[in-house]
């Protein structure tokens, strides 16, 4: 993996209120790195403030499949890949009846925050996630 990489990983995880940064926004953001927070992730949750996020975190840049299922709040997914590069940027609505959609792409890590909030602020193919 490139140093860049393991940098960005190891500050996010460092920090007290870890936060990722685009160009012209900041989330601060909670951390799904092992199996069970990732099965979680934010189900149940009935809103999220538009500067909060989870970063979902794998092993390495992989094809990944996402769902909505008890997720309540409106997603929009940004796959990002180990170079952290976005390459991909879902809308997920929440699922009410199964069987769920899946949300499909590739990447090492997930941002999920607020629908719509990618295109508020420019989050497209190419955005690099950087630490502040």
């Amino acid at each position: 993996m490139e140093k860049r990489s393991w940098l960005a990983l190891i500050l996010l995880i460092s920090c007290s209120v870890p936060t990722v940064t685009f160009d012209n926004v900041s989330f601060n953001i909670e951390i799904a790195q092992t199996q069970q927070e990732r099965a979680k992730g934010l189900m149940f949750r009935e809103s999220m403030p538009d500067n909060h996020g989870m970063l979902f975190v794998f092993e390495k840049d992989a094809p990944l499949a996402f769902w909505m299922k008890n997720t309540l709040i409106p997603l929009d997914m940004v796959f990002i890949d180990e170079n952290l590069s976005v390459v991909d940027v879902l809308a997920a609505s929440p699922c009410k009846e199964d069987p769920c959609p899946n949300y499909r792409s590739h990447g090492r890590y997930v941002l999920e925050i607020n629908a719509g909030l990618a295109e508020k602020y420019g989050i497209k193919n190419g955005s690099v996630m950087l630490r502040k």
